[in-house]
């Protein structure tokens, strides 16, 4: 097929795997790559060069990401895109690494080459060899002391000039990015390896593009980053985020302000007063408990145990006796053993958790768990998922049944057909997106996506939800 002229507009199509902060990423490389000329476009097959934003998490979001490149390369030689592109975290981390072993790609670019994104793009479909990054520690390129990097060059996926973001789909709620990296030393996770140290996004910033989302339709803010209790404390306030909070929720359009990943150890008590009763900041604390053993835990290089969690979670609801709480957790830890099994089921058990999120344990390339003895095999691994995953089910069904009969606030976020007999979905305040189950809207006549309804839950399924006007 002949080369497009060099003078017509060049077309990408952008797939997006991973999690909330890759979302935003992806539409900040869109932002970029339409102000410098280029034409975004939503099927790869109508595409002159597909980027697929990877993951780099977990080795089955790390499968995912490679079976999308080999997807798109094989759409490549049917006659489809010019250039198959990997970016985002498994790039970055692997650099290198993955353009030998994964040929298939044309180039594999690393977080410091977003902001030239435009020029590196065009040199791909030029023909050009771009440089792959080389696998680093990215924690060392900023001063170990939080409150020294404010004067230093970010190096993460938002550095680089301010740049307004475009929206790739019409949902009412977006991502919002409060800040990059992390700086926990967890055990089992290389995160803060490859996406840097922790650094706060400025508030005005964070307005900024709060106002703007608002401006495109959004009426739910997901605000994101690896770690939302640190925010702030780079830039010398660690209780920033409870001033910003009554900021975002007074943005004209905005109706609900949500707080994704928080540090438990982490999570001090004017946080908690700030997100039970902020008006406009709904009541939902995204937990990263990993696990309830305190045995378990410390190996693991965090705090805690099911005692703390548990006082934890009746200091919020004491607050706020609705909110709506959500975690994940690890199971077949190196060492962990049946008592510890046993101890995170009766914390879960008593926990009352709306939704769980449970993960077998694998050896992550550069942790320090990857060299820790008493490693389960697969097979003991996967039955410890099932066990527990088993029991998440039932609890997590029961606390759906549980709220039958409050009132909520749903978000519409979809709606099929017209009149009384139109599917209405949307998700209540204590659902967060994608994750956590959604609610269906009965006699959802007059309804439009981004309208917030008062419903009374009537019915459960799962953690999936009915609600009646």
């Amino acid at each position: 097929m002949p080369a497009p002229s060099t003078a017509a507009p060049q077309r990408v199509a952008l797939v997006t795997l991973g999690c909330a902060r890759n979302e935003v990423d992806s539409e900040e490389l869109a932002g970029r790559l339409a102000a410098d000329g280029f034409v975004l476009v939503d099927d790869a097959a109508d595409a002159d060069a597909v980027l697929v934003n990877t993951c780099g998490f977990v080795a089955a979001a790390k499968k995912d990401s490679v079976d999308t490149l080999l997807a798109a390369a094989d759409l490549k030689a049917e006659g489809g895109p010019r250039a198959v592109v990997a970016v985002g975290c498994l790039a970055q981390r692997y650099g290198t690494e993955l353009a030998a072993e994964l040929p298939e790609a044309d180039a594999v670019l690393g977080f410091d080459d977003y902001p030239l994104i435009g020029d590196r793009l065009r040199a791909v479909l030029a023909g050009e060899t771009v440089a792959a990054p080389t696998p680093t520690d990215r924690r060392t390129l900023l001063p170990i002391s939080p409150v020294d990097r404010v004067a230093a060059a970010v190096t993460g996926p938002a550095s680089g000039p301010p740049v307004v973001r475009r929206r790739l789909d019409g949902s009412p709620t977006a991502p919002l990015k409060l800040a990059s990296g992390c700086d926990r030393r967890c055990s089992f996770c290389a995160i803060p390896t490859f996406r840097g140290a922790f650094t706060s996004r400025r508030p005005a910033d964070v307005l900024a593009e709060a106002r703007w989302l608002a401006e495109q339709g959004v009426r739910e803010l997901f605000l994101v980053s690896e770690n939302s209790t640190s925010y702030g404390k780079d830039l010398g306030d660690l209780r920033l985020l409870e001033t910003l909070l009554p900021e975002l929720a007074a943005v004209d359009g905005i109706e609900r302000v949500r707080v994704s990943y928080l540090q438990p150890a982490e999570l001090r008590p004017s946080l908690v007063e700030a997100l039970a009763g902020t008006p406009g900041v709904v009541p939902y604390f995204d937990l990263s408990f990993q696990h309830a053993s305190a045995t378990v835990l410390r190996r693991m290089r965090r705090f805690g145990g099911p005692d703390a969690f548990l006082e934890l979670l009746a200091s919020i609801r004491r607050l706020a006796p609705l909110a709506g709480v959500r975690s994940n957790v690890i199971v077949g830890f190196p060492g962990e053993t049946e008592a510890d099994v046993a101890e995170l089921e009766g914390f879960l058990e008593a926990a009352r958790l709306d939704v769980v999120g449970v993960f077998g344990y694998s050896d992550e390339d550069g942790t320090e768990a990857e060299g820790f003895a008493d490693q389960l095999d697969d097979v003991g691994v996967a039955e410890r998922v099932e066990r527990v995953t088993r029991l998440v089910e039932e609890l997590t069904a029961q606390r759906a049944e549980d709220r039958i009969g409050e009132k909520v606030e749903v978000l519409v976020e979809s709606v099929e057909g017209d009149g009384p007999s139109a599917l209405v979905e949307g998700r209540a305040a204590h659902q967060g997106p994608e994750v956590d189950g959604t609610t269906t809207v009965l006699d959802g006549a007059g309804l439009r996506v981004g309208d917030v309804v008062v419903a009374e839950l009537v019915g459960a399924e799962g953690v999936d939800l009915v609600a009646q006007r």
